[in-house]
């Protein structure tokens, strides 16, 4: 069966899979928050920087954004149409302002395109399913969501940690001697990583070190062939380095939004809240509905989203307090009421 993007819309985010054979090629997560990709809307240039094209402006809401391209018939306090090009980036510690330019020459102000219309531009099938559908999770939804939360994955030889940070996402690669069939052994779960947690911009791989030229040139050569592969099934494009004396491999994609783990590592509530929803939709005894959870993930479940979750379902809605569990630990079942 060919390539079909899944796009389940659910509470507090739209999620989507690239799903072939059962497995997730590629992943995505909107949570619908602040200036997304697409949108062409009015703003006005609050500064610019000396000597260049760059600056920053403010768009009708308040929202603010980095601009490039800007001319000098746009100066200070100018009015104009701006194009988004990239979503504010969520990383631990700091969030980075979104991304414009001018509007083109006759380009007219549009809403951003919805997740289903951005997939279908991508020329795969764009399908709608329901959280009881089950679809995304006989792929394997959950697990790749554990992934984007903790950052680690296991691979038969070893492991991978990534951890975004403000300059790029690192993948670190970890395991048992022989090195350089660590390192080969590795290649496949990174590829896979990359676009199944929708990671762009920089990314470092922090590899074993290699002694031998040719041990480098062989997962050079493999990381290649692997990311080309991916890449023709999902779209995926970028350029890398060949392996340092040290181990080390950057690679370069586009930059559109945040990985899943950048925006699950600046927002854990958040994603732990959304999780936790997802599984109520999902619960398919008879009865109310209690969400047993930390006290800082009941925070975080909002009380639209609750509302919400109780039109969906048709059910009564409970909570039950747990302080003794993680703060992104909860689960959802049924009671009779």
């Amino acid at each position: 069966m060919a390539a079909t993007w899944l796009v389940e819309r659910g509470i507090g985010e739209t999620r989507a899979a690239l799903v072939e054979g059962g497995t997730i090629l590629a992943a995505r997560v909107d949570w619908h928050q602040g200036l997304a990709v697409g949108l062409v809307a009015q703003a006005r240039v609050s500064s610019r920087l000396a000597g260049t094209r760059r600056g920053t402006v403010e768009f009708a809401d308040g929202a603010m954004a980095l601009v490039d391209g800007l001319t000098p018939a746009l100066p200070e306090g100018a009015s104009a149409l701006f194009r988004v090009t990239r979503a504010a980036i969520a990383e631990k510690g700091r969030t980075k302002l979104p991304m414009a330019r001018p509007a083109a020459p006759g380009e007219d102000a549009r809403p951003a395109p919805e997740l289903s219309e951005q997939l279908a531009a991508t020329g795969h099938t764009v399908r709608t399913v329901h959280a009881h559908d089950g679809a995304l999770d006989e792929a394997g939804w959950d697990d790749l969501i554990d992934e984007a939360m903790t950052g680690e994955i296991a691979f038969p030889r070893g492991g991978l940690c990534i951890s975004p940070t403000p300059a790029m996402t690192l993948i670190d690669v970890d395991g048992s001697p022989p090195l350089p069939g660590l390192a080969l052994a590795a290649v496949p779960a990174i590829a896979a990583a990359i676009l199944r947690l929708d990671i762009g911009g920089s990314i470092g791989i922090d590899f074993p070190t290699l002694a031998e030229k040719r041990d480098r040139q062989a997962v050079d050569a493999a990381l290649a062939e692997e990311l080309a592969t991916r890449g023709a099934q999902t779209g995926w494009r970028g350029e890398r380095t060949a392996m340092n004396g040290y181990g080390f491999v950057q690679l370069v994609a586009r930059l559109e939004r945040p990985s899943l783990p950048a925006l699950f590592a600046r927002h854990p509530l958040g994603a732990a809240a959304r999780r936790l929803l997802r599984r109520a939709e999902r619960v398919r005894d008879p009865g109310a509905l209690l969400l047993t959870a930390h006290p800082a993930l009941a925070r975080a479940v909002r009380p639209e989203w609750q509302a919400k979750l109780t039109r969906r379902t048709g059910r009564m809605l409970h909570w039950a307090l747990d302080d003794s569990l993680a703060p992104t630990a909860g689960f959802a079942q049924a009671i009779t009421p």
